[in-house]
């Protein structure tokens, strides 16, 4: 049996005709750099979001950086997050010269565990950045209380987690700044690299809107040094046409993941998502005792997995200089060694997600 992770083709195939009709709209008009499509693309996400301000920009990495500008991060400012996340969470914080916290995660969510926050904040804290791993928001309310208590800005990293909701609310509708990423792969993606930035924060918005073309308030004016961080027409015209299934496709998502769940049996740790939250689910993530063995046995069927994330961040190579060691984050470090996610996209059917399953209870320990 064929199984494929994220199932590109097929989407492209089922939503073709739209698709090509706004690329090809473009096209016809040439302005492929902020062009109508954009705007419209951001009024778009304002409605799907509820956030009073949707600001498009390159990627989901750079929405981290604009993000960081708006609240001016200023080099040795400290910044709490987890050390079980993609990279871009960690190092656009050092690259704005500021400095990564990490506090460890929970073990059923891995979302940072907001009961270990306030332990880490020091007179150089300036914000918090809790990521929606997998696709389920961070426990909010006791970040933000924090925050507030603190007077610490919140930023989401909610790059895998676009359309989750927590208490009622979309992942893009908390913290000070939200952030996601259009990454062909994330559970909306675009054709190329793509993310927004959410804010219902009037200065933030205006802030970041000058910071993503190069800081510039008018033509050749620039107010702030920036970057050149913009949404290109073509990317907006993808998403535009994917947007009116997406709440279809999130469904989708969360009929697979449940067809999972009840599928599933034993020793497997099967994902955990609060009651009071929903995911995009990006991933399905298992922890498994026999990570590596699995994954090769699978492979060798037919069935793809991957690792998100095989080395937590303070142990990597780069971040060496904040001198974390092994064992400072051990929940972090045991995930690493035990997560593996399957096949997951909206076009599964019952037939592929029994397969994948049976499989893996013939080869799971």
């Amino acid at each position: 049996m064929n199984i494929d992770f994220a199932n590109l083709q097929l989407q492209y195939q089922k939503y073709k005709v739209d698709i090509d009709a706004n690329i090809q709209a473009v096209l016809n008009k040439s302005n492929y750099i902020m062009g109508e499509e954009v705007y419209e693309l951001e009024r778009v996400l304002e409605g799907f979001t509820g956030a009073k301000h949707a600001i498009t920009c390159s990627s989901g990495t750079d929405a981290l950086l604009l993000a960081m500008m708006a609240i001016d991060i200023q080099p040795n400012d400290e910044i709490i997050t987890s050390p079980f996340t993609f990279i871009a969470t960690a190092e656009t914080i050092a690259l704005m010269k500021a400095k990564p916290v990490f506090v460890d995660i929970e073990p059923d969510t891995f979302n940072i565990d907001a009961n270990l926050i306030e332990a880490a904040i020091t007179d150089k804290t300036k914000a918090i950045m809790p990521v929606s791993l997998y696709g389920q928001p961070a426990d909010m309310d006791a970040i933000q209380a924090i925050a507030d208590r603190h007077k610490l800005r919140v930023i989401v990293d909610g790059a895998q987690s676009f359309g989750s909701t927590y208490n009622g609310k979309t992942d893009s509708n908390h913290g000070d700044i939200s952030t996601t990423s259009f990454f062909p792969a994330k559970p909306l993606g675009c054709y190329g690299d793509g993310g927004a930035v959410f804010t219902n924060n009037d200065e933030y918005a205006k802030t970041i809107k000058m910071m993503r073309v190069h800081g510039q308030n008018k033509r050749y004016f620039h107010k702030y040094i920036g970057m050149g961080g913009r949404l290109d027409t073509i990317q907006a015209a993808v998403l535009l046409a994917k947007l009116p299934h997406y709440t279809q496709e999130l469904e989708g998502r969360q009929q697979v993941a449940q067809h999972y769940t009840d599928t599933l049996s034993g020793s497997l740790l099967k994902p955990v998502i609060k009651p009071n939250r929903s995911s995009a689910w990006a991933q399905y993530t298992l922890r498994v005792n026999n990570r590596d063995a699995l994954q090769a046995k699978l492979k060798d069927i037919g069935i793809p997995t991957a690792v998100h994330y095989p080395l937590p961040l303070h142990l990597q190579e780069c971040f060496q200089y904040l001198n974390y060691k092994q064992g400072d984050f051990p929940i972090s470090e045991k995930a690493s060694n035990e997560v593996v996610s399957l096949p997951m996209n909206s076009f599964l059917t019952n037939k592929q997600v029994d397969y994948v399953a049976s499989k893996i209870q013939e080869n799971s320990l």
